[in-house]
């Protein structure tokens, strides 16, 4: 476990310290008292592009509040550059602790090479990248995205198992290259692919972006107007989806059976309302959990190497008074 040495940065602290004292003069001097102590944590989402990750930024910016962590929060609008450039300047700032939600897996070695370098560890959330090297991060929060892939994939299963003819699945996938993307892509199709009944008739990628659900709905349509089920990666694509499906005269949830990803708030309103039949939670409500990661990091504690989020599912059988209550 890397532990970065706080004395690079308490220094000047404390000499700034002194020469506010010296500005205020006769001020009372717990006035002027500045911390020396303080973690500073640097984190880099990679966009707004859902509500899962705005409740999840939101949610980390409550946890590092009522923790006493100073967070340096970045944006990168969906853009892998944008995260890197965040990243470098966690690393000029020498911050105590890194974390980022990388956008696609691949292309990253180097940008984390230099935090190893400055002795800054370096934890992922929500999604993994793809390396060769050693000991680029300590650690992984978030989601199993295969194992998410595979409940959709039983509940399907379960919900179609009488049906004696093909049935012909759409899929709606989100960010390629990225971990969700890749999780539910394969799990579903693993537990599908033993029963040739279940046939996955066309996938269309939709960035995790409502716009980009009605698009890829819209063209689904056209090509493959018979589907029986809409397999979404997330409740975002699944919802401008099922626009579309109401603009055409479609029934969501009865006409056309709907499984997606998130359980957000409006994901669980569109269930209650019978337009999306299964639900996969993918918890964006991490910020305590990745509070505790970055103190234990801080104080040279052990830390497991992955944990897992507790997600459920939540169908059109689910007794609703007792579905989660979103912010």
């Amino acid at each position: 476990m890397i532990k970065k040495s706080r004395v690079s940065r308490g220094l000047p602290l404390i000499i700034l310290s002194i020469l506010l004292a010296n500005i205020i003069g006769c001020g009372k001097a717990d006035e002027a008292v500045i911390p020396t102590d303080r973690i500073v944590f640097g984190f880099a989402q990679l966009g707004d592009e859902s509500e899962f990750r705005t409740s999840s930024s939101e949610d980390i910016k409550r946890a590092a509040l009522e923790s006493g962590v100073q967070l340096l929060f970045e944006n990168a609008q969906q853009k892998q550059a944008n995260q890197i450039k965040a990243i470098r300047s966690f690393i000029l700032n020498k911050v105590d602790v890194i974390a980022f939600c990388p956008i696609v897996e691949e292309g990253w070695d180097n940008v984390l090479l230099e935090a190893k370098e400055a002795g800054i560890p370096v934890i992922l959330v929500d999604r993994y990248i793809k390396t060769e090297e050693k000991d680029l991060y300590c650690a992984f929060i978030g989601s199993d995205f295969e194992e998410e892939g595979k409940k959709a994939g039983r509940w399907i299963k379960e919900r179609f198992k009488d049906e004696k003819g093909i049935v012909r699945i759409a899929e709606i996938s989100g960010t390629d290259n990225s971990s969700p993307t890749i999780g539910r892509h394969t799990g579903v199709r693993e537990i599908l692919g033993d029963d040739a009944k279940f046939q996955i008739e066309i996938s269309k990628n939709g960035d995790f972006m409502r716009s980009r659900g009605r698009e890829c709905m819209e063209e689904i349509l056209k090509k493959t107007p018979d589907i029986d089920i809409l397999y979404v990666h997330n409740d975002d694509m699944a919802l401008g989806a099922i626009e579309v499906m109401e603009e055409q005269g479609i029934r969501a949830g009865q006409d056309i059976v709907v499984v997606s990803i998130d359980a957000q708030k409006s994901g669980l309103e569109a269930l209650k309302a019978g337009k999306i039949n299964c639900l996969v939670e993918c918890s964006p409500y991490i910020g305590d959990e990745l509070m505790s990661l970055v103190l234990k990091v801080v104080n040279g504690e052990e830390v497991p190497a992955i944990t897992y989020t507790q997600e459920r599912v939540f169908t059109e059988d689910t007794d609703f008074d007792t579905l989660p209550v979103r912010p």
